[in-house]
């Protein structure tokens, strides 16, 4: 029986992998996931697994981008080492906008959206806004070409922007991406600079998470569900990895309209069956 959890985990992994950082909602998509595989856990327990897992996406942008990330390297010159520590601060500074609103509502939005039919109308409607931001941008030059140039009032945007995500179904690389391009940045910066974002805000959430979780159990977690736990971050750490090098490799000659029209179909296919099954 517990073999059967840890294939379900396997699952979970890799689904969280590739969906935490393709605009496609990756919440959404483990919401979706678990109606149909539950895991034999406890609903305490789920909750939190749903969210911790995304700290081994995180570790994947760490070790890939661990040079640019990392304001300490030898390799850097004085100038390298600065524009690396003003990275830091403004994904600080666009982190406030969704860490304020997460940690004064998460159980508020959760108990409100944490449905099929909110995942549903999220899916389709950044769908469409996908779309429509591509056609929107189609003939014009991104002012925004380097990490660099991003100014403060710009990722302090982005940061309005991710707030979005706190709603399931949404994404928060769709709704940051999204956010990014209409303050003018190209694919590849609203990419990177989402990927780092993501680092603080899961962070955040999972911290958030794992100490709601001892609380309400008294600090119980049984071997297996520290094993489904590791399992499921392991998983979606190596798939982590292959996702954020195939968009990478993906958006220097493709725009994000097919992520567009994915979510429109999936949500259209999650309404109906949660129709017809009801």
């Amino acid at each position: 029986m517990y073999v059967i959890e840890l294939l379900k985990t396997v699952l979970l992994g890799i689904v969280e992998g590739i969906t935490e950082w393709l605009p496609i909602s990756s919440t959404g998509h483990m919401i979706l996931l678990d109606e149909f595989i539950k895991l034999n856990v406890s609903d305490a327990f789920k909750e939190m697994f749903m969210v911790v897992i995304q700290l081994g996406a995180i570790l994947a942008v760490v070790v890939l981008y661990f040079h640019k990330l990392n304001p300490f390297s030898s390799k850097k010159s004085a100038v390298q080492k600065k524009e690396t520590w003003s990275l830091w601060v403004k994904v600080l500074v666009a982190s406030v906008p969704a860490g304020i609103i997460g940690l004064l509502f998460d159980d508020t939005l959760d108990s409100i959206f944490y449905n099929y039919q909110t995942v549903s109308v999220t899916l389709i409607l950044y769908g469409i806004l996908f779309i429509v931001v591509e056609y929107y941008n189609r003939n014009r030059r991104p002012a925004i070409r380097t990490l660099n140039t991003l100014s403060y009032k710009t990722v302090l945007w982005i940061g309005v922007f991710q707030m979005l995500a706190l709603i399931p179904g949404t994404s928060r690389s769709g709704a940051t991406i999204i956010g990014a391009m209409l303050l003018g940045t190209s694919r590849a910066v609203a990419a990177e600079f989402t990927f780092f974002l993501a680092i603080p805000a899961m962070l955040g959430a999972s911290l958030l998470k794992i100490v709601k979780f001892f609380l309400e159990t008294g600090f119980g977690m049984t071997g297996g569900e520290i094993g489904i736990l590791l399992l499921g971050m392991a998983v979606a750490f190596i798939v982590s990895i292959l996702a954020i090098k195939f968009l990478m490799r993906y958006i220097k000659k493709n725009d994000f309209k097919v992520f567009g029209w994915y979510r429109i179909v999936l949500g259209i296919l999650v309404l109906l069956y949660f129709l017809i099954a009801g």
